[in-house]
């Protein structure tokens, strides 16, 4: 267990100012024991953290970011898998992103000081979660906890509790836009009932005929009061014994009222129909406080133009409440809004999947394919980099990764080691680094300690200085930097802008600004997918060899390049030509609907045995990804999705002479299973003698 919780804002035993740009140095051994310091912010502090985060992201030269996420997959064969085209890879990060939660959000603004020649940075560390804060009835939001994850954040002593109990609720802009239509409909419908509504409304139950003439008999004692000087007493007495309702006098909007209580819904009909039966004058309003309570009062109206001044009245109230309901409930997508509209540089670290989770749980339902969904995203953040695609494609930089892998935490411990040990280091590299300061609520530290790796805001902090180590590198004049100076414009930053890892296994590189995949990068482009067939359902005892072994047999030995596995129970396999694919397609259709010696004793059996199993091409396996369902078996996933064996659209032309080479196979497998049944009764003839 965690000995110390990691928020609020711990102690910093470091040296700090009141002022900005001022450091006092302290004694080393005092700031070995500091903690990093680190802005955590939830419900209770998150509206005072925002208007500070607002002045100090709009004097920000960029704004690091990193998320901590409840999954990754949903399901094993939805991993990034070699084989994965570009297109493919985006439903995945897809799925994934709509499936799984935000628990963390980072946010740290960098901006340079000049006048002590560093970068000071804001970490801030967001706990979030995808609370039910309107009171209308949404869909609850729901999400997948993978296990593996969930573990890997304890592990890292990630605060739950805080999480569930503080953390900050958000609505997308679709879900506000939906918010909003939603609300306006509802009170629409209940916060104004006309007495035309009501007026035919059955009282067939006895209860109820006698709930209407007590009421009918009490307004008019109390209408009576009003209009002739009678009795209407500020409080009527209890509608029977026991009973909780009551009814007292009130002003509602300047006008005499009863405010109703303890009323359930049908009783509220039936009294509005009372009063569009009997009172013309009167007219029930239903409304909501500011503390969302519900309240129901008859209001008396002195003429036709001001009951339809009331009724314009508590339109524009109910209205001004709805849009401060939905305001708040917007919560943490205000960050989000803040980031967009002031469109600066966006730096994260193999950021795809984060940026698609902000797409999915800040703007709405991601794009159906890659090029929408990187149109629609370049439209909100215009500048994205992408530190790991900086170490590995910048020669320099990639050198100097060589020594260590290109993870965050490598990558910052290799770019950015802390002053006091990179002051003693004889690594030219090292020196030519640029100091970085972190400040909290005006409170300056330029020698901090490490923090807690995968806490997001602590990660967006590495993530930004592994940025400015690189930018240093890559040759920036920040002594004649300014801020009129744009990070996003500069030319050393241009090719590395706006590119993303789609798989970083596969070297798979989309650009945000065209939506192309990177398909001359010889990792992509080894596989060619018109050339491949998926297989599922077939007898799980085969393995990949054994398989291939089935296919070459009936094609040739070398009609297979490879057999690859997606999950155990499906593979793909990689044929030398497309002809194969439509060849083995075919063939397979043609044994299934045969039940002769042919189909029986063929070489492709073993993989048919059973009659389940399935086969198509590769739009097949992208249909089947493009599905929000997620078994655990990739041959469920494609029984329930309902994708059916079939075989490519033929080309014109090409029809009559596949069906020849479809004979021709079909005339070599009844040879080889000729020559099978003579040599095995060769072996019983020598048996038998």
């Amino acid at each position: 267990m965690r000995r110390h919780k990691r928020w609020p804002l711990r102690p910093l035993a470091c040296s700090f100012s009141s002022s900005a740009a001022e450091t006092v140095t302290t004694s080393t051994a005092a700031s070995a024991t500091a903690a990093f310091p680190l802005k955590h912010v939830t419900r209770s502090n998150f509206e005072t953290t925002l208007n500070d985060l607002r002045s100090l992201v709009k004097a920000a030269d960029f704004v690091a970011i990193d998320l901590e996420m409840t999954g990754v997959t949903s399901a094993p064969w939805r991993d990034s898998l070699e084989f994965d085209r570009y297109d493919v890879r985006y439903l995945k990060v897809k799925d994934s992103a709509e499936k799984f939660a935000v628990v963390q959000f980072g946010v740290c603004p960098f901006r340079w000081d000049s006048r002590t020649q560093s970068f000071v940075s804001h970490p801030h560390n967001f706990f979030v979660f995808p609370r039910q804060e309107l009171t209308f009835d949404p869909p609850a939001h729901e999400f997948l906890c993978q296990t593996t994850s969930m573990d890997f954040l304890a592990k890292y002593q990630f605060d739950f509790n805080t999480c569930i109990h503080e953390g900050i609720s958000y609505l997308s802009r679709r879900q506000e836009e939906e918010a909003s239509k939603r609300l306006e409909m509802l009170h629409g419908e209940e916060g104004i009932v006309s007495s035309g509504e009501t007026e035919d409304l059955k009282l067939v139950r006895l209860a109820d005929t006698l709930f209407a003439v007590r009421m009918e008999k009490m307004l008019n004692e109390w209408r009576s009061g009003l209009l002739h000087g009678g009795n209407a007493s500020s409080e009527f007495p209890r509608i029977s014994n026991g009973s909780t309702q009551s009814m007292e006098t009130v002003f509602h909007h300047m006008r005499p009222a009863l405010s109703l209580k303890g009323f359930t819904s049908h009783q509220l009909r039936v009294l509005n129909s009372v009063l569009g039966k009997h009172f013309g004058d009167l007219v029930y309003i239903h409304s909501n406080d500011k503390d969302s309570c519900s309240q129901g009062f008859v209001v008396y109206t002195d003429s036709e133009s001001d009951k339809e001044n009331l009724m314009k009245e508590a339109k524009d109230e109910r209205k001004r409440l709805a849009e401060r309901k939905i305001q708040s409930a917007i919560g943490f997508r205000q960050v989000i809004d803040l980031l967009a509209s002031e469109k600066k540089l966006i730096v994260g670290h193999n950021c795809f999947l984060d940026i698609a989770h902000v797409y999915s749980k800040f703007v709405g339902p991601l794009p159906s394919t890659a090029e929408k969904f990187v149109a629609s995203i370049n439209s909100h953040f215009p500048y994205i980099v992408d530190t790991k695609i900086l170490l590995n494609v910048n020669p320099m930089l990639h050198q100097r990764m060589k020594k260590s892998s290109t993870s965050l935490s490598s990558a910052f411990s290799s770019l950015c080691p802390q002053i006091e040990f990179s002051s003693r280091s004889s690594d030219s590299f090292l020196q030519q680094r640029v100091n970085i300061d972190v400040e909290i609520d005006n409170v300056r530290c330029s020698n901090w300690n490490a923090g807690g790796k995968h806490e997001a805001g602590y990660d967006a902090f590495m993530t930004g200085c592994i940025f400015a180590q690189a930018c240093n590198h890559l040759g920036f004049d920040f002594k004649q930097h300014s801020q009129l100076d744009n990070f996003a414009q500069n030319e050393k930053l241009e090719k590395y802008i706006n590119r993303l890892y789609l798989s970083w296994t596969r070297g798979d590189i989309i650009n945000l600004r065209t939506g192309h995949s990177n398909a001359d990068n010889w990792r992509v482009s080894k596989f060619k997918y018109e050339n491949i067939v998926l297989i599922w359902n077939f007898p799980r005892k085969l393995k990949a060899r054994e398989i291939k072994e089935c296919i070459c047999k009936a094609f040739g030995s070398a009609s297979v390049t490879s057999v690859y596995h997606v999950d155990d129970s499906a593979v793909f396999v990689l044929f030398k030509n497309s002809e194969l694919v439509w060849d083995f397609l075919t063939l397979k259709r043609q044994l299934e609907s045969s039940d002769g010696p042919v189909s029986v004793l063929h070489p492709l059996s073993k993989i048919l045995e059973g009659g389940n199993t399935g086969a198509a091409d590769y739009e097949a396996y992208k249909e089947i990804c493009s599905s929000n369902i997620s078994k655990i078996l990739f041959s469920d996933q494609a029984e329930t999705v309902g994708v059916k064996s079939r075989t490519r659209p033929d080309p014109q032309g090409e029809t009559q002479r596949r069906e020849e080479n479809t004979v021709a196979v079909t005339h070599k497998a009844s040879d080889l299973i000729d020559a099978f049944l003579a040599n095995r009764e060769e072996v019983e003839t020598a048996t038998t003698n």
